[in-house]
């Protein structure tokens, strides 16, 4: 790769940045109402996107194969679940439950 490769890459890299930074504030001028499909994305994406995360890391858990038989990740995923319930802050919740499953990994197995 050239150096005007590189240059061209980073600043279209920087400009689609920049634009999807800036468009909001473009399109939504200051004082009017935000659209109610917007305002209804907003509420339902964070918990659609934990939702997924807890998908895709239990995907692969085999109940029978694996010594531990998926305990670890039950008690992680507890853990994840009684603290998102008792404080709703997820980063506590991800952070404490990756604690929680990496002590387990570690002491159960």
């Amino acid at each position: 790769m050239t150096d005007l490769q590189l240059v061209a890459m980073v600043a279209i890299a920087a400009l689609a940045t920049m634009l999807t930074r800036f468009l909001p504030f473009v399109i939504f001028k200051p004082g009017k109402k935000t659209p109610e499909h917007l305002t209804y994305v907003g509420r339902a994406l964070p918990p659609a996107v934990f939702g997924m995360l807890a998908v895709y890391c239990l995907k692969g858990i085999s109940f029978t194969a694996e010594a531990g038989f998926g305990l670890p990740e039950m008690v992680a995923s507890a853990a994840v679940i009684i603290l998102h319930l008792a404080f709703r802050k997820m980063l506590l919740s991800i952070s404490a439950g990756l604690a929680v499953y990496l002590v387990a990994v570690n002491l159960i197995l």
